[in-house]
């Protein structure tokens, strides 16, 4: 009898593991993007939004953008969230690791505050140069600031972003000296570049490449740690002999505290929704490649953003606020 009431509690247990994947998705859910409309990380929202409502059409999916803060305020309202599967959010490195190093202070602890799902995808930023300097490699790139220096400045798109600590990262790897001028958006500070404002940048390589091949700036480098699939042409920095890895990578979050087993089926969902042949058709056309992680291979990700930057940082004495 004792055997009998064991297997019915252990099968009643397995039942209820579940559970939580089941409610999974609620009647309406919001994917909130810590960045305006047209920005890539509402682009990618929408994308996994509009896949998630054909699979669940019993159910509401809607992006909310609130931007502000570096990303802090989109993500810090999928912290607050009830963690129930209602909300979810699109982030990206800043706002989950890389702001904690560059803000005296968060309303809220990424460790602690955000269940990690997935990383979406990864995004490639090109180190370029205005034509004038008339260098083809890194290699050459590099000799001439050390030949000249004090001379050249660099754009990007704000303090602290990742095109601002990926020219950090490679001035303090090359033993040069650069100075920092910050714009309000890759557009702008890919301009400051053609005009010769600026002699250099690591941006997105959706706002570089068009450029580059309109020969207006000369592309030199990607700052991932392997070859774009979409610009095989190009080295890497590591490659190039510079040992800096900056990769705009983007992630699914939900609030700390959603139950695993939820997290898992979220996960489960927008693994398979990114790696749809059309949705890799979508994100190609940004130069996107999907990843598809583990949510444990994606806090892994979000923690080793703060070892990667925090020197960098530190050296450089950068601060927002």
């Amino acid at each position: 009898m004792f055997k009998r009431i064991a297997i019915g509690l252990v099968a009643l247990a397995a039942l209820a593991l579940p559970a939580h994947a089941q409610d999974w998705p609620p009647k309406s859910v919001r994917i909130i993007a810590p960045f305006g409309p047209g920005s890539t990380p509402d682009l990618v929202a929408r994308i996994i939004s509009d896949q998630l409502g054909k699979k669940y059409p019993n159910s509401t999916f809607i992006v909310e953008n609130k931007a502000g803060a570096s990303g802090n305020t989109g993500t810090d309202a999928v912290a607050k969230a009830t963690p129930d599967g209602s909300t979810i959010g699109v982030s990206i490195g800043g706002p989950l690791a890389i702001n904690t190093l560059l803000f005296s202070s968060l309303p809220y602890d990424p460790k602690k505050d955000i269940a990690a799902v997935t990383q979406l995808i990864t995004q490639p930023s090109v180190l370029m140069v205005n034509n004038d300097l008339k260098v083809n490699s890194v290699k050459d790139l590099v000799a001439l600031i050390k030949a000249n220096p004090g001379k050249y400045n660099f754009s990007s798109i704000g303090n602290g972003s990742l095109s601002h600590l990926a020219m950090e990262a490679l001035a303090i790897k090359a033993g040069v000296k650069l100075v920092h001028v910050p714009y309000k958006s890759s557009p702008e500070a890919v301009t400051a570049v053609i005009r010769n404002d600026a002699q250099m940048a690591c941006l997105p390589a959706i706002s570089v490449m068009a450029q580059a091949k309109a020969d207006k700036v000369k592309a030199l480098a990607v700052s991932t740690a392997a070859r774009s699939p979409y610009l095989p042409d190009l080295p890497t920095l590591k490659e190039s002999g510079i040992d800096v890895d900056a990769d705009a990578w983007m992630g699914l979050i939900a609030p700390g505290g959603t139950p695993k087993a939820m997290v898992d089926a979220i996960n489960k969902d927008v693994v398979a929704i990114i790696n749809m042949p059309e949705v890799k058709e979508k994100l190609a056309v940004q130069l996107m490649a999907p990843v598809g992680s583990t949510p444990e291979e994606f806090r892994k990700r979000i923690d080793g953003e703060i070892d990667r930057w925090g020197p960098v940082i530190k050296a450089a004495d950068i601060k927002v606020n």
